[in-house]
């Protein structure tokens, strides 16, 4: 029979639907890594969030695996290349949150511009500054959106209803512009854009992709937001361009200073920059939660689950 290792927290809607299609699940969200390595290879499937790092000699030792499926979007935590090299599926979810990540990036953008945050810190304090909370406009604005895959496309989507100019820039895919949503190269996309909104996946090419190098190539004084990977957006030349103007505020839901999964800072935690991020009144700051909900747990769960279906393991 097809056994299947649960290594990390999901959903119950996850064994429920593979064990309807007759897989049989094993579910052990407790694990270690050392534990999970002496006991995967009895499994033909795994499935991870965040906590594991799948590299080549874990691979090697798993000598029955089918398919690794990462519960969310993001797969910078698994060694995609080798494993398929060794004929092993490898699978996401990212259908199943990009609805929360877009409202989320729109919630920081909407609360950046209007000031929403500093205003309400401000009143539960008994502090009443309305000409000082006075709010900018996202009409007549123009979003850049980097990387339209399923988070960029989401965010897309919900920016239809407001009176702005939406333009994307994909190095990999082409042909998406619809509606206000218009496709664009380098030039137009460093021209045109007021507010960057960071959606492109953590890998050799985009770590650090975001320098000052970068930011200071877009023609306008920019908004930045990031909920995509902290080690996308390099922190101290955002804090440089935040203290010249050049970026009006920005949001991020994502750190650099992250510590593998997700669920902590690393020891950076007391570095000047975060310090500086922490108190400017123009930066936002969450949790890694903006693909968190309640909805997006249970659809992540699903939206593998039918994925590890479909796939062939004849």
């Amino acid at each position: 029979m097809f056994k299947i290792l649960i290594a990390e927290p999901t959903h119950e809607n996850l064994q429920n639907k593979l064990k309807k299609a007759g897989f049989i699940c094993e579910y052990k969200p407790e694990l270690s890594f050392s534990e999970l390595k002496k006991i995967i290879p009895n499994y033909e499937g795994l499935i991870i969030r965040s906590k594991f790092k799948i590299e080549k000699s874990f691979i090697d030792f798993a000598t029955q695996l089918k398919f690794i499926a990462r519960a969310g979007s993001g797969m910078e935590n698994i060694d995609v290349n080798y494993a398929e090299e060794k004929g092993i599926s490898c699978i996401n979810s990212p259908e199943g949150n990009r609805d929360s990540v877009g409202e989320h990036t729109l919630g920081m953008l909407l609360s950046l511009l209007h000031k929403i945050n500093i205003a309400n810190n401000e009143v539960k304090k008994g502090e009443w500054n309305r000409k000082a909370n006075t709010g900018a406009e996202l009409q007549g604005k123009t979003v850049g959106i980097l990387g339209y895959g399923n988070m960029g496309s989401a965010f897309a989507q919900r920016l239809q209803g407001f009176d702005i100019n939406v333009i994307a820039y994909d190095k990999y895919k082409t042909h998406f512009s619809y509606n206000i949503i218009k496709e664009v190269n380098t030039e137009t996309f460093f021209e045109e854009t007021d507010i960057l909104s960071i959606h492109v996946p953590l890998t050799e090419e985009t770590k650090f992709m975001i320098t000052g190098d970068y930011i200071n190539m877009f023609k306008k004084n920019i908004y930045i937001l990031n909920t995509a990977r902290g080690k996308v957006l390099k922190t101290s030349d955002l804090v440089s361009n935040l203290k010249s103007k050049k970026v009006i505020g920005a949001a991020l839901d994502v750190l650099e200073y992250e510590k593998t999964p997700f669920e902590s800072i690393i020891s950076n935690q007391d570095s000047d920059d975060l310090k500086y991020l922490i108190l400017a009144n123009n930066v936002i700051l969450t949790p890694h939660v903006a693909g968190s909900s309640d909805a997006s747990y249970r659809k992540i769960a699903e939206v593998l689950a039918d994925k590890i279906i479909k796939l062939n393991f004849d």
